[in-house]
């Protein structure tokens, strides 16, 4: 059975770029987690925005309850 032979540029190449590939994977995994606490913490922004509008409704709603029964009581105690 012949034996073949592969060109060592060609083997270089490979080794080079599976190299490069490695090097690479640290830089990328803390790009991906970087980008994963950004948008959690986008999130947790956007919830607590979310809350505070939903309790400014609420202070609204109970400040109008408030001040109608002092208009129908006439403000007088």
């Amino acid at each position: 059975m012949p034996t073949a032979t592969v060109n060592s540029q060609i083997t270089d190449a490979v080794t080079q770029n599976n190299l490069k590939v490695v090097g690479e994977s640290p830089a990328q995994a803390l790009g991906m987690a970087y980008q994963a606490l950004a948008h959690s913490t986008g999130l947790a922004m956007e919830n607590a925005m979310q809350s505070q509008g939903g309790m400014q409704q609420i202070t609204n709603t109970a400040t109008s309850a408030c001040v109608t029964m002092i208009v129908k009581t006439g403000g007088s105690s």
